[in-house]
This record gives structure tokens, sequence and C-alpha cells, in this order.
């Protein structure tokens, strides 16, 4: 018979007791000296005060405080807890800090969704690409939602490695924290330098030498600037949204959280203008166009890619398969957060089932809408894809050419900055945080724990912003082609991300179920479990291994070949070289812990239900925090 969670810690556990004395905790929950071969083992100590809450000195201490609100954004970042100089007997809710409202679709989007989506509407179609976003949004739902069923029992400021470590083996943890780790080192600066450059709204009126066709492939974010203005060099550009982005990140929560709910908000807003927009021009409703309704996908809802026969048309959907999973990629990274949020128990739930309507609305209704106005043999969709270089790529552009509408290019060459400055920015955030989470699991220097008082890694920001000279590479044209070497990376690392939760969470249930713990008792269920969970293992590993397809059609191209299987080799030396030197091994089911770490949650929950019932909120507060 299946019972609740045990208020008792499970086994393997090292803990310090008050006495300074490294302690196992056992299977059957009594105590007993580590052993000198276990503290080698690389089994982390944690040290507890005397009411059995995890105690982390404040210099290395991140702050708490984010809402429901604000955890539905991927950019809302460093709300962390107000570091303690002792801990208090007695948390009250007020000395915590809370950030702007905040959007997860808002934070995610990016030019994955609203460039990316031309390439894979010219080789799959629009139902092709249509299915590919469907089952590929499945998958991202998926996997929040195993992280959220992890996070409400047990929150913690050790992000995806941390469940890693602690439900399979402290090996995947530390492969998982440097894998995701790698993804943000690089992709960072790529959003500096991403590789687009600006639609010019005239280029057929304006000189030779200022067409689009003229400009290197890849360029610096700051080519977006170039629109309006070539006085200022490339370099000079990268240098200012360098600057930028690392002084946000120190700031702390007041001018990092502000700044990024607004972009997210616009980000929103652009995005909801544009699906509007495609409506209207499919209904017919710019003066001298027609009604264009489902006629591109009578025509052709299925697009050859590599061959003009069926298996091109196959190719084609899978090919889709890889895009929708870049532009999905990053809603994931919610879950870095998840230990910084304010009352999780609550708000972690709450962000997971909004996630469901947002990523149906606005990734999978934005492809439908483009399936509609575009079609995926339209010249002008080809030529740009060819180049891949610039916002000219983007359907919604295309569609906008063909109605004539001649105001919009400015405000679409704005957004995509707005975009980009958006990501770069919270890809800088969760790279310090991930690293942080390392040294938290001694699986990186503890240097990195070093914070200041907003509560900011400044150690750990300092260490990624100096991947972010990787940008000026971008600046001569063979540095551009070795940095596109590294940008193909970040898929594969993302891909095994979303493997490594999935793994967890499949041993997260396996062991709730060994040790008799229903899951009923649980603060939040994930929907459709494991079912749910098996699915998005088999599509994404299938996905993962088959997305170099093109590197062996119709001949065998090598630099595409390793740019798309890369991370698997380096995945696998970080995760076998950490258990050979560590001797590490999978924890039996019987000993996984669901206890350590939950008691200070536990504790704050209850204050902040007994806050928010004698606190009166306004209707009007209710909705916009809801929001």
């Amino acid at each position: 018979m299946q019972g609740s969670i045990p208020e008792k810690r499970l086994s393997g556990e090292y803990v310090d007791d008050k006495h300074g004395d490294a302690t196992f905790i056992t299977a059957a929950g009594g105590r007993r000296s580590a052993t000198s071969s276990e503290l080698e083992s690389g089994a982390k100590q944690i040290q507890y005060d005397e009411d059995g809450v995890e105690r982390v000195a404040p210099e290395n201490d991140l702050h708490r405080g984010l809402k429901a609100r604000q955890l539905s954004s991927a950019n809302f970042h460093d709300c962390p807890r107000l570091a303690r100089e002792s801990p208090p007997p007695e948390r009250p809710v007020g000395g915590r800090r809370s950030c702007r409202p905040l959007f997860l679709v808002g934070g995610a989007i990016g030019t994955g969704l609203v460039i990316g989506s031309g390439t894979g509407l010219s080789r799959g179609g629009p139902v092709g690409l249509l299915l590919a976003y469907v089952v590929m949004g499945t998958v991202c739902f998926g996997v929040l939602a195993s992280l959220g069923e992890m996070a409400t029992l047990i929150p913690h400021k050790k992000g995806f490695s941390g469940y890693a470590s602690r439900f399979v083996d402290p090996a995947m943890g530390f492969a998982t924290g440097w894998n995701y780790l790698f993804k943000y080192l690089v992709v960072t600066p790529n959003n500096i330098t991403v590789r687009f450059v600006v639609f010019l709204k005239s280029v057929h009126q304006r000189p030779a030498a200022d067409r689009l066709e003229e400009l290197p492939h890849t360029q610096a974010a700051s080519i977006v600037i170039q629109y309006w203005t070539r006085a200022v060099p490339v370099g000079a550009w990268i240098t200012i949204f360098n600057v930028i982005i690392i002084v946000i990140n120190l700031l702390g929560i007041k001018v990092f959280g502000e700044i990024e709910f607004w972009l997210s908000f616009f980000k929103i807003i652009v995005l909801t203008g544009l699906i509007l927009l495609g409506w209207i021009i499919d209904l017919g409703g710019v003066p001298g166009q027609g009604r264009i309704g489902f006629r591109y996908w009578r025509d052709q809802p299925f697009a050859h890619y590599i061959y003009n026969t069926d298996t091109g048309v196959f190719l084609g959907v899978w090919s889709c398969m890889t895009t929708a999973l870049f532009a999905y990629m990053g809603c994931e990274l919610i879950g870095v957060t998840f230990g910084e949020a304010k009352n999780p128990r609550k708000t972690i739930p709450k962000t997971i089932r909004r996630t469901f309507w947002r990523l149906l609305i606005f990734y999978v209704g934005s492809i439908f809408v483009v399936g509609l106005i575009v079609s995926a043999n339209d010249p002008d969709l080809l030529t740009a894809n060819k180049r891949r270089t610039s916002a000219a790529a983007s359907p919604f552009v295309v569609a906008i050419q063909r109605a004539g509408i001649k105001v919009l290019p400015d405000i679409i060459n704005a957004s995509i900055l707005m975009f980009v400055m958006s990501a770069a920015n919270s890809d800088l955030y969760i790279g310090s945080r991930t690293l942080y989470a390392l040294a938290a699991e001694s699986k990186a220097p503890k240097i990195f724990m070093r914070t200041n008082r907003y509560g900011t890694p400044y150690v750990a920001l300092a260490f990624c912003s100096a991947f972010c000279c990787l940008a000026y590479m971008n600046v001569a044209a063979e540095g551009a082609q070795v940095f596109t070497y590294f940008t193909a990376l970040v898929t594969i690392f993302g891909a095994l991300t979303w493997l490594s939760i999935l793994v967890s969470h499949v041993r997260f249930m396996k062991g709730l179920k060994v040790q008799g713990i229903s899951r009923d008792t649980l603060p939040w269920q994930a929907p459709l479990q494991p079912y749910l969970a098996y699915f998005c293992i088999v599509v994404t590993s299938i996905v993962t291994l088959f997305k170099g397809f093109d590197a062996f059609m119709p001949n065998f191209k090598f630099r595409t070949f390793i740019t798309a299987y890369l991370g698997l080799p380096i995945y696998a030396i970080l995760y076998t070289g950490w258990k050979i030197y560590h001797r590490t091994s999978i924890i039996p089911l019987a000993e996984l812990d669901f206890i350590s770490g939950r008691r200070e949650f536990d504790e704050d929950e209850a204050a902040e239900e007994e806050a928010a019932a004698n606190k009166h909120t306004p209707l009007w507060k209710k909705i916009w925090e809801g929001a």
C-alpha cells in the first residue's frame, strides 16, 4: 500500500551535523559516520542548521521571490533570496523581493520562430511544418511538466543537473550541467551576432552596394542598426551590446526584472500583431488583395526536400522537426529559476498550466497562419532562405511584401533588435545561474558561488561574459565561418538537456513507486504520466540521432556531420570522465532522496498562505497578476 512522503531523510545523503562531523543517513533513517571512500566518491556534503534547514553562506546565497506571473517568462530571471547574515528562527514573507510580471512565451520567443519558420515552410510545406510544431510542442510541454512535478516537491537552486544528480547519477548531473552551460556560452554571443541582417524595405530602390545580397552571411545583431546608419563600425556595436547586457545582469532584480518584463511584453505584442495581420491578409482584408483561404494547403500541403519523390516529402517533414526543436529550445530554461520562485508549490503548477495554452496560441497558432498566407515555393521565400541571413527570410515579411504594406519593415527591424537583445540578456543570466548551480554541487570551483548584495553570482557572470567576446569573430569573414560551426551545436546541447530532464523524471516516478509513496501525495502531478515522459524521450531521441541526416544526402558533408553530432561525444566524455574519476554509480531506486531540502519551502509556504489569508487583493491586481 502506498503512503505519503515520509518526514525522515532517505538514504544516500551526506550532512554535516552541528558538531561538524560528516554523517551518512542510512536507508532505515539512522546515522553513521561517513567513510573516507564515501566522501571521496564525489558525494556532496550538505549543511543544516539546528532546525534542519539547508544552510548556505550569505556570500554564496541566491535570493528567492519569483511569482507565478514572473515564472511565466523565460526572461524574468534573477529574483534571488535576500542574503541573510545568519539563519533566522523565522523568515518573514515581507523580507523577499518580487519582480514585475513576465510571460513564458514572451521570454522564449526568438528568431527560431519568427525567422526559422521560413526555412521549415520551404522544406516541409504548410502541413508538414504544422505537424512538426504540434509534435515538438507536445514534447516541449512534456519536458516542462516533468520538470514541474519534481520542482514542486523539491525546489532547489541547482538547475537540471541537481535533479539528474539526485535521481539518476552524480555523473549524469555533471554532464547535464556542463552540457547546458556550453549551450549558453555559445548562444549568448550568437544572439549578439545573430545570423541575419536587416530586412531592407526598398531593396530594389537602393544602390547595389546597399543591397541585402552583398552583406556577409554571418553578421552582428548590431547590423540590424545599420538599417538606419552605417557610421559606426560593427565591432563597436558588439561592444555596446555586450556592455549593456552585462550591466543589466549586474544591477539586480529591480533593473533586470523591469527591463525583461517590458521586453517580453513587447515580444508578445509583436507576435500577436503578426498573427492578426496574417489573418487579415488571408481573409482578403488588404486593399487590392484577394482572399487566400486554404489555397496553399490545397496546392502544395507538403514540400520536397533534397529529392523530388515521396522520400523528399518525408525528409521535408523530418527537417521541420529539427526546425521546430530549435524554435522551442529555451522554454525549458524557466526551470533554472524554479528554486528562486516565491511559494514554488503554487507558482510552478500555475506556470506549467499557462504554458500549454501559450505554446498552442503563439507557436502553433503562428505556424498555422504562416502556412495560410505564404506558399512553400514562393520565390521570395526560397531566395531569402538560401542566404538565411535576413529578416526577409521570415514568412511574415514575405507576406507583407506580397501585400504591399510599406510601413512595417521598419517596425519589424526594430522588433528583431529587441528580440535579440532580450534573448542575449536572458541567455547570459541562465549561463551564470547554471555555473552557480554546478558550483553549488561541487561540480565547478566554489568561487563561482560568490554573490553580490543583489544576489547576483558575479564571478560566474564574469566567466560567462568573457565568452561574449566570441562575437568579435564575426567581424572577419574567416572567424565568422568558424563561429557558425559553434552555433550549430546549440540544438544538440538543448536536446540532450531535454533528455536528461525526462530521464530524471522517469527515475523520480519509479523511485516513488519503489518506496511506496503515492503520486497523489505530491504537491502537483504532471498529466498523462508516465506515458507522456516516455513519448517525449522516444521522440527527442529519434530527432537527436537523425537531426543531421542531410549531412549524408545527397553526398556526405563532413563539416555538417561534425556540427550536427559533436555534442554527443562531448556529453559522453563528461559523463564517463566524472563517473570513472569519482567512482559513482546509478543510485538505487530505494535510496532516492525525496526529503532533504524540503523543510525551508514547507515553512515558507505556510507563512505565505497565512499572509495571503490576511491580505486583501483588489480584483484588478488579481487579473493583472494572472496574465
